[in-house]
């Protein structure tokens, strides 16, 4: 007869596009969003949370490249018929909370959010379904005091996270380009779902500027581009004329704001629309350069488009300069960790009235990757002290060591394994990264000592020192068990 199956056991992974994040990258993580918090707070903002679920509805369909409103995110159908789903990103639930609490709420109102969206898309290489976002609005104006405003705030979150020198936030408007689309004859002031498709193809390949390079751009927006294996993109089907239009947009940056503005002037010609945005840009850029915020810091740049529909004004995107190398060992430029501009048309789809609102949104991932690599994390990633336990009978003792470096503001615990091989209690403190164990036997009790071992030291010098310097070097320290949390804080560098 054969044995029956005992009930198939879960398995222990993450779900596909998943990951669990551990004590050193939590903290690292808080570290960073306190500082841009901090940030925020100085300039006027509040903090917000919203529910991580919001009605498909109130979602909207301003999810990126898709068309229908529960394509790419993570949807299902309540008790009560309506389709709920997680939320995407942290805008579409501020549009919301701003037509729900208009009443309530000051205008203009000022909030910055910070939590984990999700997005059902395929997974990849450093792109997960869930991930952290880090945003900063202003819902209620419509000066673009409020866009040069967002652009100044990011430009102090990076100085003070120290990474001044190594970025910049690079400015653009949408109605530039569409005052460039209306000379190139690609849009209809009058019919504006006219010529659709082929706005949609240009604006991606502007998009992709830094990927394809000027010949590649030049190639989607004509009759289309053949990569390296062979594959055909169909492009957007514009003249050479046409063309040479949108190529002159892409390539009117030049060595300063005014002289940028200056092309921008002429390419937009005589397209009402464009010349809105251009003055825009330049009231921005003086805005800016009041305040000292120079173009080594936030420049003029028709590059950026930034691909989400609801942009109506103003876009703007941050960008790390320094240097780090590819899977490949190829070097290359940091990119992009934020992007955000005017959207004057998300609230209203909720109140049927206009709010004019703008901000933008950090990749918080990306963001802390760019802190490692400069070596600018802040965080304090210790572990904690361990007391470790010689004598079983004795765990009050060690239990009062701990609560004392605990009351002085120590990070402390007594080990809650078995206590009787030593070696395991060293190795779970190395496990833990503590910096310290205490070590008080029958011995030092008797004394009224305690051993002090500073685990850091001792294992650079297992690892670097001769056995001479090793025992020159030692170190464990025995100190006067009334002595401990002096002695602590001391090897700790807070005394």
């Amino acid at each position: 007869m054969a044995k029956e199956k005992g009930p198939r056991r879960p398995r222990a992974e993450t779900p596909k596009g998943f990951r669990d994040y551990f004590g050193a990258e939590v903290a690292e993580r808080k570290a960073m969003l306190d500082t841009i918090a901090g940030v925020y707070h100085r300039y006027g903002f509040d903090p917000l949370e919203t529910s991580a679920v919001e009605t498909v509805e109130a979602l909207g369909k301003y999810l990126p490249d898709v068309d229908r409103p529960n394509e790419g995110v993570f949807a299902w159908q309540d008790e009560d018929q309506d389709w709920l789903a997680l939320r995407y990103d942290l805008t579409a639930p501020l549009a919301r909370v701003a037509a729900q609490y208009r009443n309530d709420l000051p205008s203009p109102y000022r909030r910055y959010a910070m939590g984990p969206v999700w997005r059902n898309e395929k997974p990849g290489p450093g792109r997960f379904r869930q991930f952290y976002q880090c945003d900063a609005d202003t819902v209620g104006s419509g000066s673009v005091a409020a866009d040069a405003e967002i652009c100044a705030m990011l430009s102090d979150v990076f100085e003070t996270l120290g990474l001044g020198g190594d970025y910049v936030v690079r400015v653009n408007n949408r109605k530039v380009l569409n005052g460039v689309m209306e000379v190139a004859g690609v849009l209809d002031p009058a019919d504006p779902e006219k010529f659709a498709h082929e706005r949609g193809i240009v604006m991606r390949a502007i998009d992709k500027f830094d990927k394809f390079g000027e010949a590649g751009v030049r190639a989607l927006i004509g009759k289309g581009r053949m990569d390296e294996s062979g594959d055909f993109t169909k492009g957007a089907g514009l003249s050479d004329e046409q063309a040479d239009t949108v190529m002159g947009f892409m390539n009117a940056k030049a060595g300063d704001n005014e002289a940028t503005i200056l092309r921008l002037k002429t390419l937009v010609g005589g397209s009402a629309t464009g010349q809105e945005g251009v003055q825009e840009l330049q009231d921005i850029a003086s805005l800016l350069a009041a305040q000292g915020y120079g173009p080594d810091r936030i420049v003029i740049d028709p590059s950026v488009v930034r691909g989400l529909g609801y942009y109506t004004g103003p876009v703007f995107e941050a960008e790390l300069t320094f240097e780090i190398t590819d899977e490949k060992g190829r070097p290359r430029q940091f990119g992009s960790v934020a992007g955000g501009g005017r959207y004057d048309d998300l609230v209203k789809r909720f109140t049927g009235q206009s709010v004019p609102a703008t901000g933008v949104s950090i990749g918080v991932d990306r963001l802390l990757a760019a802190l490692h690599a400069k070596g600018r994390v802040a965080a304090d990633t210790r572990g904690p002290v361990i007391v470790t336990v010689m004598d079983r009978d004795r765990m009050a003792d060690y239990q009062a060591m701990a609560t004392e470096l605990r009351r002085a503001g120590i990070r402390a615990e007594v080990y809650l394994g078995n206590p009787k091989n030593f070696g395991n209690q060293l190795k779970y403190a190395d496990k833990r990264n503590a910096p310290i164990a205490v070590i008080e036997g029958a011995d030092e009790a008797a004394r009224g000592v305690v051993q002090l071992k500073d685990l850091y030291l001792g294992a650079k010098i297992a690892a670097e020192a001769s056995h001479e310097e090793w025992k020159s070097q030692p170190a464990q320290t025995e100190v006067a068990r009334a002595d401990l949390v002096a002695e602590v804080r001391r090897l700790l560098g807070m005394a």
